[in-house]
């Protein structure tokens, strides 16, 4: 499963020097966590509802609502944004994304063409639907967990079973991770009958 194939399709950035009420806006408005920030077609930084939240809260404590107004149509988006951010290119896995965005601590993440280009964010939503597909979980039917043994076959073998009694398989996920001690794989069937 190719990023490409899961990612958000609507990309909306800023600018650097943009406002950051400018930013706000968008981020209201597109109802979205995170914004690319974009100088002549280059990825620069990002900037998220979180960095927004602080840098208005920190810089505006002690303002009147129209002091407020002013500052944040002062600070750019470049004084507050995250440079260098992690990106993913179209074609990494959602697995590969999963991890970049899990290892960093983050919920969103730009993706990038082959030229270095912007394209499109990813964001956990997009995992999520991914993972819903990928068991099957929409489709109905029932899912049987069954741990096994890390033999050639072992899987054939369960699958064989729900065959058997007339099931069709819509997903077929395995790993080693978490399994019941003794035992090296855990296999979880969706399958509708």
């Amino acid at each position: 499963m190719l990023v490409i194939n899961w990612m958000s399709t609507r990309l909306v950035g800023v600018d650097p020097d943009d406002s950051m009420s400018q930013a706000i806006r968008l981020l209201k408005e597109n109802h979205i966590g995170r914004l690319p920030v974009i100088k002549e077609g280059k990825l620069v930084g990002i900037v998220s509802d979180k960095d927004l939240k602080r840098a208005g809260a920190s810089d505006a404590t002690a303002l009147e609502v129209h002091e407020l107004a002013y500052l944040l149509s002062r600070v750019k988006v470049k004084d507050i944004m995250t440079p260098k951010p992690k990106t993913v290119h179209i074609y990494d896995t959602i697995e590969e994304a999963a991890l970049v965005m899990l290892e960093n601590k983050i919920s969103g993440v730009p993706v990038v063409d082959d030229s270095g280009a912007v394209v499109a964010m990813l964001t956990q939503s997009d995992i999520f639907r991914a993972l819903i597909s990928l068991t099957g979980v929409t489709r109905g039917g029932v899912q049987f967990a069954v741990d096994l043994p890390d033999e050639p076959g072992s899987i054939k073998q369960a699958a064989d079973v729900v065959r058997r009694y007339g099931g069709r398989m819509v997903s077929i996920l395995t790993s080693y991770d978490r399994v019941a001690e003794g035992l090296d794989e855990a296999l979880a069937i969706r399958a509708q009958s």
